[in-house]
């Protein structure tokens, strides 16, 4: 008997493995593979005319955040690539700092909203992402430039004597990424909030507890998980967006997916491009990993 079970536990596992290989393949190739490329081609040296010359180099590692002088060949920090770095950090947080803000009433409001309803509410939040990126983007351009409906509202009603320089400023872009990823807030944190048990905030109530109190000591802790999901589904695509800079920020005010896309564009320095790709992906992986950290910490201290 232990002999036949040992067969059919090994065939099952071989069926699980032959069914996991297709997989495991497009993430071997489609995935894996171009990243080591990357990985490679960030310790190469730049080609003359773009690419690569294999010769082992990692110029392009101390290019991120230093540079060379080019008159006395004194080094020093990277100013721009440094101001690139904390753009992209101020504005990713200021976005999810933002998503949150406006997320949490309106995932509130549909998670206390009788069952039928919810969908209705649910599709609204859904439909942008039926819309093309590009499109929506530019449907913010039309909204705050100079001869957009805000200026034009706010010259009618008289509150200004000439139009706002919104466009092209940081400003814009957390405008537009705020729009863009405000549903990737709202979906994780309303999936926390149906969850809920509201009997617990009308105990809060029944002794005594104000509306802020039972906000901060009953749901908040209780939906924390959506928040962090919903943090790190806003923060990472933030971190590395590229239309939505490229399009409101005007090539004015890169981050660091306009940066990367610049390198291997009109800088032609493969390799530096590919270890700003590589820096990207450790900072997205530090914020991963301290996700993973919290929702664990968020399980154990609740059983």
């Amino acid at each position: 008997m232990a002999d036949l079970s040992q067969k059919e536990a090994k065939r099952v596992s071989r069926v699980r493995w032959m069914l996991l290989a297709p997989a495991l393949i497009i993430l071997l190739f489609a995935a894996s593979g171009p990243l080591l490329i990357t990985l490679v081609y960030s310790f190469l040296s730049a080609g003359d005319y773009g690419g690569v010359e294999w010769t082992f180099s990692t110029d392009a590692w101390f290019n991120v955040v230093m540079q060379r002088d080019i008159f006395d060949d004194t080094l020093g920090f990277s100013d721009a690539h440094l101001s690139i770095f904390w753009r992209s950090v101020k504005l990713s947080l200021m976005t999810t700092l933002a998503c949150i803000f406006f997320g949490f009433p309106t995932a509130y409001f549909i998670a206390t909203r009788p069952k039928k309803q919810r969908d209705f509410w649910m599709l609204l939040i859904i439909i942008p992402f039926w819309t093309n990126l590009l499109i929506r983007t530019f449907a913010i351009v039309e909204l705050i430039r100079n001869e957009g409906t805000l200026n034009t509202v706010l010259l009618a009603l008289g509150l200004i004597d000439e139009p706002i320089q919104m466009l092209y400023t940081e400003f814009a872009i957390a405008v537009g990424m705020v729009y863009v990823y405000l549903p990737l807030m709202v979906l994780p944190l309303y999936a926390s909030m149906e969850r809920l048990d509201f009997s617990l905030v009308e105990a809060g109530y029944d002794l005594y507890a104000t509306r802020l109190k039972v906000l901060r000591r009953v749901i908040l802790p209780l939906v924390k998980p959506g928040v962090i999901a919903g943090s790190i589904l806003v923060f990472v695509p933030s971190l590395g967006a590229y239309v939505t800079p490229r399009v409101l920020g005007g090539g004015n005010q890169l981050m660091l997916g306009n940066l990367i896309e610049l390198q291997f564009g009109q800088g032609r320095n493969w390799p530096l491009g590919a270890a700003l790709s590589i820096t990207l992906l450790a900072i997205v992986m530090v914020a991963l990993l301290t996700y993973v950290r919290a929702v664990g910490n968020e399980e154990v201290k609740h059983g």
